[in-house]
C-alpha cells in the first residue's frame, strides 16, 4: 500500500528544501560555477536522479520560486475583489509574496535569502537570468493590473506603477545587501520599500489617459 498523498508531498517538499539549502550554501562557499550537481547531491546525500526530479539544472535551484511567485501574484491581481482599490490590491500582493507559509525560502529562512541575493547580483549568468525574469514579471503583472482596472488604468500607467513598486523593492534590497553583516531583515526592507512606493500611487480615476490616434 502506498504512502498517503499528504505524507508523500511533505517528503517531497523536505527533499526539495534540502537540495535548495545545500545548493545555496555550496554556491556561497565554493562558488556557483565551481559547484556541480554532483557536489550538491553528495553533500545532501541524495542521488542525481532525485535532483533532476526537482530541478532541470542547477540555475533552477536558485530560481526555484520565480515562476510560481509570478503566477501567484498575477492571479491575485486578476482576481481583484469587486470595488477594491489599487492600493489595497497591491498591498495584498506584497503580503502574499512575503507569506512565510507559502514559499520554501520564506522571510524567516535566515541567511539563505541573503546568499541567494548575493548570487543573483554577482554571478554574471545568474544576473542575466534575473534581468530576464524581472522584465517578464513586470510586464505580466502590469498587463494583469490594466485588466483589473479597465476603466481606470491604461497600459503606460499600469506598467509605471508596477515598475515603481518592483524597482523600489529591488533597489532597496540591493542597498541592504551591500551592508553585509549589518543588513536588515529582508522582510523589513521589502515592506519599507513597498510602503514608500505605495505612498506615491496615483488615483487611477484622475490619472488614466487613453492615447488616441
Amino acid at each position: 500500500m502506498g504512502e498517503p498523498t499528504g505524507l508523500r508531498e511533505r517528503k517531497k517538499q523536505r527533499t526539495r528544501r534540502t537540495l535548495i539549502e545545500t545548493g545555496l550554501r555550496l554556491f556561497d562557499e565554493a562558488g556557483y560555477e565551481a559547484t556541480t550537481v554532483a557536489d550538491i547531491c553528495a553533500a545532501a546525500e541524495l542521488s542525481p536522479a532525485t535532483f533532476y526530479k526537482h530541478f532541470p539544472a542547477k540555475e533552477d535551484l536558485v530560481f526555484h520560486e520565480q515562476l510560481e511567485r509570478l503566477e501567484a501574484v498575477r492571479d491575485l491581481i486578476t482576481g481583484r475583489h469587486p470595488g477594491e482599490s489599487l492600493e489595497s490590491l497591491l498591498r495584498r500582493c506584497i503580503a502574499m509574496a512575503q507569506d512565510p507559509d507559502r514559499w520554501i525560502l520564506g522571510p524567516h529562512a535566515g541567511g539563505l535569502i541573503q546568499i541567494r541575493s548575493r548570487l543573483i547580483t554577482t554571478v554574471p549568468s545568474l544576473r542575466a537570468i534575473t534581468l530576464r525574469w524581472l522584465f517578464d514579471t513586470q510586464h505580466e503583472w502590469a498587463q494583469a493590473l490594466e485588466r483589473a482596472f479597465p476603466e481606470e488604468l491604461d497600459d503606460i500607467t499600469a506598467h509605471a506603477i508596477i515598475g515603481a513598486l518592483t524597482g523600489a523593492v529591488v533597489s532597496a534590497s540591493l542597498a541592504n545587501l551591500a551592508k553585509g553583516p549589518d543588513a536588515a531583515p529582508i522582510r523589513d526592507v521589502i515592506e519599507r520599500a513597498a510602503q514608500t512606493a505605495l505612498a506615491g500611487l496615483p488615483t487611477p480615476a484622475k490619472t488614466s489617459h487613453r492615447y488616441q490616434e
